[in-house]
């Protein structure tokens, strides 16, 4: 059965766990491009010290902020771009979370659905070779949660990188939200494969 990435108004509070809220509606499929800055950031301050690779891939590339910004900063870096379906930039039409090849010498960089944020997080390291690294654009609430502390007993990230400063995501890759403000927290997760070592959080 194909995925099913279509948010609605209750989404990200069932995960939050809260129940009265705004009843604006989600994104179609959870779609909420990110800022360019984010990358930015990560890059002038981190790229060097977590060691990303010359080849990364991007699986929920949406729009290509975050490729287009990345060929700007960096213009021979190797980038594979997907999604699960096409949108205003061309790529591979992947279902990210169906994969099953293991691509070499390869990192990944994206922001995934929030929604199915746990399962990009496990199926990216399962698909990752020793040592290569996985970063996710995430709410900083990402670190809460019975079930996800599970998981981070067994597969700790080895940076998590908070942004100081709110960073802004345009529903439905709509540039114009750049411009507003938020009140939802990011931090860039990085995880090393089959590192685990304690988790460090720094600022960005």
């Amino acid at each position: 059965m194909a995925q099913d990435w279509t948010g609605n108004n209750k989404t990200v509070f069932s995960i939050l766990g809260a129940n009265s809220h705004s009843t604006t509606e989600r994104a179609k499929r959870d779609f909420y491009a990110t800022s360019p800055i984010a990358i930015q950031e990560l890059y002038s301050k981190y790229w060097q010290e977590i060691g990303f690779s010359n080849n990364i891939w991007e699986c929920a590339c949406g729009n290509g902020h975050l490729v287009k910004e990345l060929y700007r900063l960096n213009p021979n870096l190797n980038i594979k771009s997907s999604d699960i379906i096409k949108r205003d930039f061309e790529c591979e039409e992947i279902d990210f979370l169906k994969e099953k090849a293991v691509y070499p010498n390869i990192d990944i960089i994206t922001n995934p659905p929030y929604i199915y944020a746990l399962e990009f997080c496990k199926k990216a390291l399962s698909l990752l070779e020793p040592g290569h690294k996985l970063a996710l654009f995430l709410k900083l609430t990402f670190l809460e949660s019975l079930g996800r502390r599970k998981f981070f007993d067994l597969y700790p990230p080895k940076y998590v990188l908070v942004f100081s400063k709110r960073i802004i995501v345009a529903k439905n890759g709509d540039e114009k939200e750049f411009a507003k403000s938020s009140a939802v927290a990011y931090a860039w997760f990085i995880w090393e494969k089959n590192c685990n070592d304690t988790t460090k959080i720094k600022w960005i």
